[in-house]
């Protein structure tokens, strides 16, 4: 078999897994009740990864108690608690997950420490610690250094929650030591500053997380399997400054080094495997590795821990490319991989590897929008049934209706391949040569890698399913007679806008963002982008990789607006290193041959001297047709761009929510 390693069975202790596939756990959003209790759909999002054939799942992280640190906002726990009016939904989940043959840990955690959320530090909740440190969302605000009689409770919750799920048939747990959380910040030297039995040397610093699996091992049995999750690195150039790369830096948080000693003194506590992660809130592009990150990023670190212990290694790490996961294993870098985004965009990963159809895989684009909302509950930008399987499920129809779509982008697609599976007759229009919208430009960067996936999944989609595409056919009114569809659907998209600039055509070569992408037009050696959103940065981006000077000129303030934090700022230190010069509160007020001139909010007046403007500030929806179908067919929708330019997640959402409904 092309990927045998990834399929051969493993254990960790004594516990059996069919294979070295695990799911990684993911925090879960909005998939508990108001009082901790896991809800339905979190139990039908841990079934649908069962179905998949992944071998291992490990939860999202559950808290061991609430009352030592009440992590809640108007009296609603932001984790779901590992208490006992959580016994019903947790031993469903088990005994469905099992049905699978699939094991699952519960992720345990005593807390997040000063990484606890603005809105429950803003209700009065006073963030603990190991130390007395500045929380990380409210820097004005210290932590409370728990006492020494507190850590030992927390020890004692902890083997209280094991032996809870130990006796409900979860297959072991895995400890939450991992991105500064409160295990972490005991464990880190750079966040303890304590003088008790739980400070001092390294050996004082992990007396709280072995004192916990020697608690776990007496109260669920010494045989009951324990996972600890932490990072090797914590890529931190002091207190709050990330670390883009590897070397070039001093340390702040923990070194490979000491990472190295934990692996071994952890090993010697008893712990039955390591999950070697990175990062921590400060660093959050290392623990949520965005689509700037390669795949693979943190693979070294595995292989480092690898050799110096002898138990299982899983590793982490954007591994959603199977022929890189299978390479992993097979050169020995780890015993298991573990998969989080990409079990979201497609639980079914396992399966389609084993059965040899990697091609239809759909990819993650490692966006964030979707898995982690700022409202609604956990999700996926290219998979809108995840968390929602049961209610978001595709049907077959029983009334099949001929459907017409004009445009061929993202939302077009998505349309077409919902509506075919529910066993409509679709007819795709593209008025060009060639499907994939706006995606075509955006996947030419070379750091957009996953966005050219995703529009070549969604391409043999078209293909696989016998869509009717017509490419080079402009949907008119005339045509839509013709045609006499039940139902049109408009995904025609957007078009950049263009602003006035006073000398324009005075000779500076001036053009738009997706004309650049796509080869119609040049840049020189010197170019101004305007518009500082994050097809602006990312413009300046793969401007400034091709040895160009680059300036952005932003109408805004906060730069990149709207974009999940992890990715805004590892964006934002990408374009530092390559030092891209970046104006923020500035307008463009004149074009001149040799460059712009600029104002800004103080009405301070610049020269900017360039020889390309590209403009990036924005689009407006490409909608004239269906204004003209109004009133002409009774069921008409648009979606995606022409509705409103928006980002991808809108447009598949968009798309597959009406698809499925017709």
């Amino acid at each position: 078999m092309r990927f045998s390693k990834l399929f051969e069975p493993i254990r960790i202790g004594k516990m059996f897994i069919k294979n070295r596939i695990a799911m990684a756990p993911i925090h879960l959003i909005n998939l508990f009740d108001r009082d901790g209790v896991l809800n339905q759909r979190c139990i039908d999002f841990y079934v649908e990864r069962a179905k998949g054939g992944v071998g291992l799942i490990i939860t999202g992280v559950m808290h061991v108690a609430n009352d030592i640190e009440n992590l809640s906002v108007n009296g609603v726990p932001l984790w779901p608690l590992c208490v006992p009016k959580n016994i019903p939904p947790l031993a469903e989940l088990v005994d469905y997950v099992h049905s699978y043959d699939v094991r699952i840990f519960a992720q345990l955690s005593p807390g997040s420490g000063r990484n606890a959320d603005g809105p429950a530090i803003d209700e009065g909740m006073k963030p603990i610690s190991a130390s007395a440190l500045p929380s990380f969302y409210r820097p004005n605000v210290s932590t409370r250094p728990l006492a020494t009689d507190e850590v030992e409770k927390m020890v004692e919750l902890f083997g209280q929650a094991a032996q809870m799920v130990a006796s409900l048939g979860f297959d072991g747990i895995e400890i939450h030591g991992h991105e500064g959380y409160l295990i972490d910040q005991f464990t880190t030297a750079l966040w303890n500053r304590r003088t008790d039995k739980y400070g001092g040397d390294l050996e004082g610093r992990l007396r709280f997380p072995v004192e916990i699996v020697e608690e776990v091992k007496d109260k669920a049995g010494k045989d009951f399997p324990v996972i600890y999750r932490y990072g090797l690195k914590h890529f931190l150039k002091d207190f709050s400054t990330p670390a883009l790369r590897r070397e070039g830096y001093a340390e702040a948080g923990r070194d490979l080094g000491e990472g190295l000693e934990m692996a071994k003194y952890l090993e010697k506590a008893g712990i039955d495997a390591l999950h070697v992660d990175a990062g921590c809130y400060e660093s959050s592009y290392w623990a949520h590795p965005p689509i700037y990150q390669p795949h693979g990023c943190m693979i070294d670190l595995a292989a480092e821990v690898k050799k110096v212990v002898n138990i299982p290694v899983i590793a982490v790490g954007r591994l959603d490319i199977p022929e890189l996961a299978e390479k992993i294993l097979v050169e020995g870098k780890a015993d298991m991989v573990a998969l989080g985004r990409a079990l979201l965009a497609d639980p079914y990963w396992p399966m389609k590897v084993r059965e040899g159809r990697v091609e239809d895989i759909r990819p993650c684009i490692g966006c964030h929008d979707g898995c982690m909302p700022v409202k609604g509950p956990l999700s996926c930008t290219v998979n809108p049934a995840c968390g929602r399987e049961r209610l978001y499920s595709i049907e077959p129809t029983d009334r099949p209706k001929k459907i017409l779509i004009a445009g061929g982008g993202v939302a077009g697609m998505e349309f077409a391949r919902v509506a075919t599976l529910r066993g409509h007759k679709v007819i795709l229009c593209e008025k060009t040569d060639k499907l994939g919208g706006h995606m075509i430009e955006a996947a030419i960067p070379e750091f957009k890698l996953d966005i050219k996936r995703l529009l070549e999944w969604y391409i043999r989609q078209m293909e696989k399913l016998k869509v009717e595409v017509r490419l080079n056919t402009e949907v008119t009114l005339d045509l839509v007679r013709k045609e006499k569809p039940d139902v049109v659907i408009v995904a025609t998209g957007s078009k950049h806008i263009t602003p006035e600039i006073p000398g324009a055509n005075g000779g500076l070569n001036i053009v738009n963002s997706c004309d650049l992408l796509a080869g119609k037009v040049k840049a020189g050696d010197n170019v101004v982008v305007y518009g500082g959103g994050l097809e602006g940065c990312e413009i300046a981006l793969w401007l400034a990789n091709q040895g160009k000077t680059v300036t952005i000129i932003a109408r805004h303030e906060v730069m990149a607006r709207g974009v999940f934090e992890a990715n805004k700022r590892m964006l934002l230190d990408m374009l530092a290193e390559k030092k891209v010069t970046i104006l923020t509160n500035t307008l463009v007020l004149e074009a001149r041959k040799d460059g712009i001139v600029v104002i800004n909010r103080e009405f301070e007046r610049k020269k900017v001297n360039c020889d390309t403007v590209v403009l990036a500030i924005g689009r407006r929806p490409e909608n004239e047709l269906y204004k003209s179908l109004s009133g002409e067919i009774p069921s008409l929708y648009q979606i995606g761009d022409c509705k409103e330019p928006r980002k991808i997640i809108n447009a598949i959402w968009d798309a597959y929510t009406i698809a499925r409904a017709i």
